[in-house]
């Protein structure tokens, strides 16, 4: 899924081969809310609208990736599949964490929070480390590495052929690992001021409540370390993201970099297009795929 200033889209290989992809027009969140705009509340509606957007294209990938064969999964499904996410992580990063350090420490808030803390970051590391170990997952992460390896090529001004992005690397310094990263980092901080709390409706709140003010904190580090890019803090910031996504990105093969191409020019505007032609080698095939994206409003079947 790639998201540009104008419209987001995402793309995918069907089972017989066939690249297909879906386009929605979406203007910035600054000009459509002007809370948006805000320091810190701009941060919350990003990740918000992220979630909404991942959702969307999840939805939609899994009913354009199935064989026709196969029976299409329902928008319930998939509902109750992200209550159910959501419930794991409400107990494996919320409450277990909680209750390891109620073992260590049940009176110093400052040494519950720090244990707490460091127990869910090293759940969160090794979480993905885990299913990275799947075929599965382990190919969502190539995806991944080949949408920032297009992304890397196309802010260099280079050419969005296969062997250009193929030469970049699979890290990218906006990730959402990265985001994600310096929430779990930032709960540990914030949380410590917060003490103990009393009984597990307090405990799940409190965190409930909290990851959208990390949440906000996290967005304007990241804003800050992309237009520093070259300074040693923003890098220093910036750096263990870019480690933690050893595990989340891997090198793609050509065929995934031609998916991550054509979801690419498929959310760029006309005009963003004409400058990438421009440099030459786009492949034939993510063209016709944002010339049938955009033919069929958005549809992309």
């Amino acid at each position: 899924m790639i998201r540009a200033p104008g419209a987001w889209s995402v793309a995918v290989r069907r089972p017989d081969g066939e690249i297909t992809a879906k386009r929605e027009e979406l203007a910035r969140l600054s000009e459509r809310r002007r809370l948006a705009r805000v320091p810190l509340l701009r941060g919350i509606f990003v990740l918000g609208e992220s979630l909404s957007l991942g959702y969307r294209a999840l939805a939609w990938s899994a009913q354009a990736a199935i064989d026709e064969d196969e029976t299409p999964v329902s928008g319930a499904q998939i509902g109750w599949s992200m209550a159910l996410a959501l419930a794991f992580f409400a107990a494996f990063f919320i409450l277990l964490p909680a209750f390891a350090a109620g073992l260590v420490s049940s009176e110093s808030g400052v040494v519950f929070n720090v244990v707490e803390g460091a127990v869910r970051l090293a759940l969160f590391v090794g979480y993905i480390w885990v299913i990275g170990r799947s075929q599965e997952i382990a190919r969502v992460f190539e995806y991944h590495g080949a949408e920032h390896m297009s992304i890397h090529a196309f802010e260099a001004g280079e050419p969005l052929s296969v062997e250009s992005v193929g030469r970049r690397r699979p890290e990218h310094p906006r990730c959402g690992t990265s985001f994600l990263l310096i929430v779990v980092v930032g709960s540990i901080v914030l949380f410590t001021f917060l003490g103990i709390p009393e009984g597990i409706i307090s405990l799940v709140a409190s965190r409930l409540i909290g990851i959208p003010i990390i949440a906000g904190l996290a967005y304007e580090l990241l804003r800050w370390s992309a237009a520093r890019a070259g300074g040693r803090l923003a890098g220093a910031l910036a750096a263990p993201g870019m480690w933690l996504q050893a595990l989340t990105t891997a090198v793609p093969d050509e065929g995934q970099i031609e998916v991550a191409i054509s979801s690419l020019v498929t959310a760029l505007d006309d005009e963003a297009l004409d400058e990438v032609l421009g440099r030459g080698g786009v492949p034939a095939v993510a063209l016709a795929t944002r010339a049938a994206a955009k033919g069929s409003d958005g549809d992309g079947v």
